[in-house]
């Protein structure tokens, strides 16, 4: 898509990049786009019409933009861009090789896509922002960085790490051995991660090995690394550092290489500041970071989910009745996707025959409070709102619009931004809504 009036400069650049096998197509606002695109711009182009395009095209989970510049663009444009949704930003005549650049990033990106494919089957969903997440893990696992993985709870922090152990390149990688530093216990967790020779306390009757030495070549999971005791975070430390470390009761230093990767559902930062985690550890863990979604901000992904659960882990065919879902979607998930995982259990073990799974299905421990279904706002406080707009002159259309559009946004707001699940708690269509967000032009964007 042009942003610029330089059409001679434009029309070679898009013959080079043709000649150079990039095939180009047109693409227009109300289009539905597939794959990669490019957009080119000039320097005294309108940022504004750019963002209102690339709004509404990284909508588009797959869709990745690379921006053209047919001349130097101001630093604060360039970070505009990158905000709106830009993948990739360079000036065409200030790179050695263009064509090569854009032709590599699409390479990768589409090899990115389909391990991204792969990882669905795993760690399921199609939210925006669960793929995303998903596109960050493989990122960080073809990189050697020391991964921190942080998210609440539920999210799936053991899964992702053992995902990234899988498709990290190395050729002759070993096993990943995981540790889960809430069951060390002071006085002999040094053993479960250094290990410990014969005799070095009672009951060590004989030579073990730690998680450092079953690690090696592999990767070193460490779940919930905020619970590790400040006494050991500086022996993991030095580890890190130095790549060696002592059995308990022993002198000789001895050697290890593996690659970490950690996962906690606490602030590490904040621990930091308050003194219960070292900060050296924390910057030496955390060479790349990713914040797992909660499930509360990916309500899209909840059906999926539960498909998933109800056909790969229960071997359930059975249609499930729309009912069912509406129960699934209003719910809250403090337990994240862990907490639906095991209602789906419960729902499963309840379920019998050959029919659909209905709501007679859910346990009577899971209903809902009923109590708390009907309109939240007590007649008295609906009447005096009614009042106010009436005393300022409104009749009773005027009444039903400011109304109406107060419902679409609290709705909006209550789904994060999600129009699909804000128009099927409204009983509306997502268009009604999709034409309200254009109105809005302060509103959050999903």
């Amino acid at each position: 898509m042009p942003f610029t009036s330089q059409q001679g400069p434009l029309v070679d650049i898009i013959g080079t990049l043709e000649h150079g096998g990039i095939g180009l197509e047109a693409v227009h606002l109300g289009n539905t786009p597939e794959g990669a695109g490019i957009i080119f711009l000039d320097p005294e182009a309108s940022l504004p019409e750019i963002q209102e395009a690339l709004e509404a095209y990284t909508l588009y989970a797959d869709t990745k933009i690379i921006a053209v510049a047919l001349g130097l663009l101001p630093t604060t444009t360039t970070w505009a861009l990158l905000r709106g949704g830009v993948a990739e930003v360079f000036c065409w005549t200030e790179v050695e090789k263009p064509v090569q650049i854009i032709r590599s990033r699409l390479a990768y990106w589409q090899a990115l896509e389909e391990k991204v494919a792969d990882l669905q089957l795993r760690l399921v969903g199609q939210s925006r922002c669960w793929l995303n997440t998903l596109r960050q893990i493989v990122d960080m696992a073809l990189s050697d960085c020391q991964v921190l993985v942080m998210g609440e709870s539920g999210t799936g922090k053991e899964l992702v790490a053992q995902e990234i152990h899988c498709l990290d390149p190395r050729p002759a990688k070993r096993e990943c051995v995981v540790v889960d530093c809430t069951t060390l216990i002071p006085g002999l967790s040094g053993s479960e991660l250094f290990g410990h020779e014969k005799g070095a306390f009672t009951n060590a009757i004989s030579t073990r090995d730690g998680a450092l030495a079953l690690a090696h070549e592999g990767t070193l999971f460490l779940d919930e690394l905020g619970e590790l005791p400040l006494p050991l975070q500086a022996e993991l430390l030095r580890a890190l550092q130095e790549g060696t470390y002592k059995r308990v009761g022993s002198n000789t230093w001895r050697r290890a290489r593996f690659r970490l990767v950690s996962a906690t559902n606490r602030d590490l930062l904040t621990e930091v500041h308050r003194g219960t985690f070292r900060q050296d550890l924390y910057y030496r863990v955390s060479g790349w970071t990713c914040q797992l979604p909660p499930l509360r901000e990916r309500k899209e992904d909840i059906v999926v989910l539960a498909e998933h659960f109800f056909r790969q882990q229960h071997h359930i065919r059975q249609p499930v009745d729309r009912q069912v879902y509406d129960f699934l979607l209003l719910r809250d998930y403090p337990g994240n996707v862990r907490e639906l995982q095991q209602l789906i259990n419960r729902i499963a073990s309840k379920h019998l025959g050959e029919g659909p799974i209905t709501i007679g299905d859910i346990p009577r421990s899971d209903w809902p409070d009923f109590a708390h279904l009907g309109p939240t706002l007590e007649g008295d406080d609906l009447e005096a709102g009614i009042k106010r707009l009436l005393y300022q002159g409104l009749g009773l259309k005027e009444i039903k619009d400011q109304v109406t559009e107060i419902a679409k946004k609290v709705a909006i707001r209550h789904e994060n931004g999600n129009l699909k699940l804000a128009a099927h708690r409204l009983g509306c269509s997502e268009r009604i809504l999709q034409m309200h967000r254009r109105a809005e032009p302060e509103m959050v964007k999903w």
